[in-house]
């Protein structure tokens, strides 16, 4: 790919050719930390977009150097956007607005946005089946639901061996008919974003955990509790292998902050997890000198190349905002944004559009590859 594509600061296409590699990530982290927080939305963008970062030669072929980021809504009552998800017949996107209880959505069309379902159950992750059929993982209800052609609402998920569900988080569909989600519990933590379960334990219920509801049978079965707390999730392109975010640190000291993966084996089952992608970066301190630092994974997404797309946050300039992984699990680009990001999907005709949900605002930019799912 030619240079004009991407941009990474300073110049940092040739500078990295006289950088070591730790240098080169800690220079473009710190350098481009300014732009992020003085960026003006409402004001044209000199191309290359600046906040597209390449920290390694692979993401050149991924980054446009003729795009921008856009914000393409934003509102001081949205408190904490999540879960976008692309319908592609209907040319929109939806997402949540957990503390408000509403669904909003963006038409393609002409950008408009409007209040899509109130109430919404606290809804946290949406995504659609391969009918068309829209399935929300509720925080205030502690269930999955889909929503039938008919208005009606079917419960899918609300217990596992006899006892709640926690909070459902996130989720994603498989083409056999399966659906698997993440139960980590945060809506049952507070009143917030749910209902508190106020027994004081980290574990609301039960033990977090991955869960796969059987498209057959409508069966629940866990699938795996060998992670903290489950967040985004997401398959490989083949659908051999499955991708999960854990931010347990948010309420374990010893919880990683990474994203874990595992083999599928006959498309019911995990084993073999281990640690897919760190998100420890180094950066440039206050007084200069390298320092690691790692926010947490939150939403997460395939492109068809393998590559995972993570949303990003609770750093701050320079980190917050979609780290790229290659299919080896090592970062080579960042999407930064003014706000921390709470997940993302792949939409529009041709699935090259990367939507992402911050904190009060929904972005989108163009990307050279496709999402390798439907949403």
């Amino acid at each position: 790919m030619t240079e004009p594509r991407t941009s990474s600061p300073e110049s940092a296409s040739q500078s990295s050719v006289r950088l070591g590699r730790r240098s080169f990530l800690a220079t473009a982290a710190a350098s481009v930390a300014a732009t992020a927080m003085a960026r003006d939305y409402a004001q044209p963008t000199r191309y290359p977009d600046p906040d597209i970062v390449a920290l390694d030669k692979r993401f050149k072929k991924y980054g446009l150097g003729n795009t921008p980021i856009q914000r393409l809504y934003h509102s001081p009552d949205m408190l904490w956007a999540e879960g976008p998800a692309w319908n592609g017949v209907g040319r929109y996107l939806l997402w949540s607005d957990i503390p408000n209880n509403v669904q909003l959505r963006w038409l393609e069309e002409d950008g408009h946005v409007s209040v899509f379902r109130n109430p919404a159950g606290n809804s946290n992750g949406n995504t659609f089946d391969f009918q068309g059929r829209q399935i929300s993982f509720q925080h205030g209800t502690r269930k999955v639901v889909r929503y039938e052609y008919d208005g009606s609402v079917t419960t899918l998920a609300a217990e596992y061996n006899g006892k709640s569900l926690n909070a459902p988080n996130d989720g994603v569909v498989h083409p056999n008919g399966d659906i698997w989600f993440t139960d980590p519990g945060y809506g049952a933590l507070m009143n917030y974003e749910g209902l508190d379960a106020k027994n004081g334990s980290k574990q609301p219920y039960q033990k977090e955990a991955i869960y796969r509801i059987d498209g057959k049978t409508g069966k629940v079965n866990q699938v795996s509790d060998e992670i903290f707390k489950p967040n985004g999730i997401c398959f490989s392109p083949d659908y051999k292998k499955v991708y999960v975010a854990d931010t347990g640190a948010s309420h374990y000291d010893n919880a990683p902050k990474n994203i874990k993966v595992w083999d599928v084996v006959d498309e019911k089952t995990l084993k073999n997890g281990k640690e897919y992608a760190s998100m420890n970066l180094e950066m440039k301190g206050e007084d200069g000198k390298p320092v690691v630092k790692a926010g947490f994974a939150d939403g997460i997404r395939a492109d068809v190349d393998g590559n995972v797309w993570a949303s990003a946050g609770w750093v701050g300039a320079g980190y917050d905002g979609v780290h790229i992984f290659s299919p080896e699990g090592e970062r080579i680009g960042q999407i930064l944004l003014p706000e921390i990001c709470s997940n993302v999907c792949f939409g529009g005709s041709k699935r090259n559009r990367l939507f992402m949900t911050g904190s009060t605002s929904l972005y989108a930019c163009y990307v050279e590859t496709k999402g390798a799912h439907i949403t």
